[in-house]
């Protein structure tokens, strides 16, 4: 059984994007017939619905969850323009202001608990979201997850995989709880 430990991402993409991924009838993972896009005011929730008929209808399968934004798109004219010097001859008080282009971006920001939930077909929703960063043009997926029983680490940078490894170290040591405190299991007061 495959699923992920750690992920942490700082993906953004436009929410038209994330929408015409899914309605290309993109190649999903095995263990997913589609998903169901949901938006709650500025939260956008993909949810997985599995291909596994002995998972119950009340068992909350992965979602990947996403806040909405607004943000201002400039063209490169308008961005040379927007911060070009103003003052001299050449400026001209009339002239308008760029204003660009108002999109609205889906962010998948933070931790596995924030980015994907719950467990039920969570590696493969995994993968849907590795697919949803490659098109990503801003932002980073990294991950360590398991895959057949070997440690897997995934790093995707503004839409191109790069290379990822994962390093062991020996975390603090723990005190042996074993001279203080109460060792309940052999206390004669507790039968």
């Amino acid at each position: 059984m495959s699923q992920v430990y750690r992920l942490h991402s700082t993906l953004e993409l436009p929410l038209e994007t994330v929408y015409d991924y899914f309605e290309s009838d993109p190649q999903l993972p095995e263990k997913i017939d589609s998903v169901d896009i949901t938006r709650r005011n500025n939260t956008l929730i993909i949810s997985a619905v599995s291909t596994d008929e002995s998972i119950s209808k009340y068992t909350p399968t992965a979602q990947l969850k996403a806040s909405v934004s607004e943000t201002r798109v400039f063209t490169e004219e308008e961005e040379a323009r927007r911060n070009a010097p103003r003052w001299g001859e050449d400026y001209d008080e009339d002239e308008e202001e760029p204003t660009g282009e108002l999109i609205e971006m889906a962010a998948f920001k933070g931790d596995r608990e924030t980015v994907l939930q719950n467990s039920a077909v969570q590696y493969s929703m995994f993968e849907v979201l590795c697919a949803l960063a490659r098109k990503a043009e801003k932002g980073t997926l990294t991950a360590i997850s398991e895959v057949d029983g070997d440690l897997e680490a995934t790093r995707i940078v503004d839409g191109d995989d790069r290379p990822a490894s994962i390093e062991v170290v020996e975390g603090p040591r723990k005190e042996s709880s074993s001279s203080s405190g109460v060792n309940w299991r052999d206390n004669k007061f507790i039968s």
